[in-house]
């Protein structure tokens, strides 16, 4: 095991992606994750490859935030199983969920009597809208809480447009990361007074963060900031553009005075430096449909990549080419930031995506990929001190899998 936190002992009980993504961070980071899924398909993430629309060999979505876990399968229906959940929570630093809180009421594994119980158990919990209010106990998916209700699809939505769906897991990861960062802070306020506490987090809360530039200015101006409309942009140096193939990339100019020069030079226009139409921030602003449909003409005439080597020429012109994700994969510089990280597999490595968060005096690496449903059970209630006869036995009664 490696990573900072090696030595710690998770017990999740998370479902799709919002839960999992938490532990996964913290599986990857070192942590012992003993995963707890039902009978029948388990967490149901695992399903994830049928909805991809066919009969595929393996699961992407549920491999990258369930590698380096233990699976084990309790049937919390029955008392037993429900006593084994408690002792392996009993015995573990920290206990992830992003059920909803009524139904694990109901099952005894809320914060109040778990935190009883184990008054040094970090207790990290995920909703949909947050433990209070009406919809406290609203079901969500992140499409729903996230990207719709906080306000991200809305934002991000010309007037009389739908609205743009999400894609798989934003609003889930986003959360997972502030889970994993909240659960670390309650471990280390645990090292100065010895005691755990509940960490919370909700995909609605998650998305008035995400959106925090425009909420914010709503809440000091009263007004909302229209979707961009990118041929009125009032700065057309921050912009995106089209080239002669019709892939697009952005210009980053934010600081007009700065940045207006090098792309005035790079068009070949350096002349447009001191025109009166676009010789201040001002000026730009008034005629900025006209600068950006010149810019669009003259964008047109080269390759993305053509433009590129001039853009980068210039030392205060800054762009990004607009990458599909097979152009990331792809992407040198993705790999040089640590963007892949490539995860045992039998014999061999399967590369995923790698959390986003590297240290360099704990180093971590990934362990394995994710388990087959309760591959680990066995060796888990061997480590409560199980007998092989015991756990013949409550397998045969249903509450082990």
């Amino acid at each position: 095991m490696s990573g900072p936190m090696q030595g710690i002992k998770v017990v999740e009980m998370g479902v799709w992606v919002a839960g999992p993504a938490a532990g996964g961070i913290l599986a990857d980071w070192g942590a012992d994750v003993v995963k707890i899924e039902p009978p029948g398909v388990g967490d149901p993430g695992r399903t994830f490859a049928r909805m991809l629309g066919g009969d595929l060999p393996f699961n992407p979505p549920f491999e990258m935030d369930n590698r380096g876990k233990r699976s084990v399968i309790l049937d919390l229906g029955l008392s037993e199983g429900r006593e084994l959940a408690l002792e392996l929570i009993d015995g573990a630093d920290v206990f992830i969920s992003n059920m909803r809180q009524t139904a694990l009421a109901r099952l005894g594994l809320d914060p109040v009597p778990l935190l009883k119980r184990n008054p040094r158990l970090v207790y990290g919990a995920i909703s949909g809208y947050g433990f209070d209010g009406v919809d406290a106990d609203k079901a969500a998916y992140d499409i729903a809480a996230y990207w719709a209700r906080g306000g991200v699809a809305g934002a991000l939505s010309p007037p009389g447009e739908a609205p743009p769906f999400q894609r798989g897991g934003m609003g889930d990861h986003a959360a997972g990361l502030s889970l994993a960062g909240g659960i670390s802070a309650a471990l280390f306020a645990r090292e100065r007074n010895g005691r755990g506490q509940l960490v919370s987090t909700s995909l609605l809360r998650q998305g008035i963060y995400t959106l925090a530039f425009d909420l914010s200015i709503v809440l000091r101006f009263g007004v909302n900031l229209g979707a961009a409309d990118r041929t009125k942009m009032p700065n057309p140096s921050v912009n995106s553009y089209c080239d002669k193939e019709g892939r697009w990339f952005w210009i980053v100019g934010l600081d007009g005075d700065r940045h207006w020069p090098p792309l005035a030079r790079a068009i070949g226009h350096p002349e447009w430096i001191d025109d009166p139409r676009f010789a201040t921030v001002a000026d730009r602003a008034a005629n900025a449909s006209e600068l950006i449909a010149r810019l669009d003409e003259i964008f047109a005439t080269r390759s993305r990549n053509e433009w590129g080597a001039i853009f980068d020429a210039e030392q205060d012109l800054w762009w990004a080419p607009v990458q599909t994700p097979t152009e990331v994969v792809a992407d040198p510089q993705a790999r040089a930031c640590g963007g892949w990280v490539d995860v045992p597999d039998g014999e061999a490595t399967t590369t995923l995506p790698a959390t986003p968060v590297d240290f360099e005096g704990t180093p971590w690496a990934p362990r394995s990929m994710a388990p087959e449903h309760g591959q680990h059970g066995d060796e888990i209630l061997r480590e409560l001190g199980r007998t092989d006869a015991e756990i013949e036995a409550l397998r045969k009664s249903g509450a082990l899998g």
